[in-house]
């Protein structure tokens, strides 16, 4: 059993409102910080798994990702996966 690390990014969807990047935006402006436009706000989430292979490791961040860590409705997932 060999041990991997995963660094997954959750992102809203492109054509998805974020609320929270458009205040963020907005605040930039205040501080005088114009040239900063188009914030998007995500989730960055690591976690280790125990898997036989990397291919075994990549099934496994699939399914968490799709099944727990993002809303394939409204958002996209990417990550990197190496061994410990």
């Amino acid at each position: 059993m060999k041990k991997f690390s995963a660094a997954i990014d959750v992102m809203p969807l492109k054509e998805i409102l974020d609320p929270q990047g458009k205040v963020v935006t907005g605040s930039m402006k205040n501080l005088g910080l114009p040239e900063i436009s188009n914030v998007r706000i995500g989730r960055h989430i690591t976690l280790e798994i125990d898997a036989e292979s990397e291919e075994a490791a990549i099934e496994k961040v699939e399914l968490a990702c799709k099944k727990l860590l993002a809303n394939l409705i409204m958002e996209r997932y990417q990550y990197h996966i190496q061994e410990l």
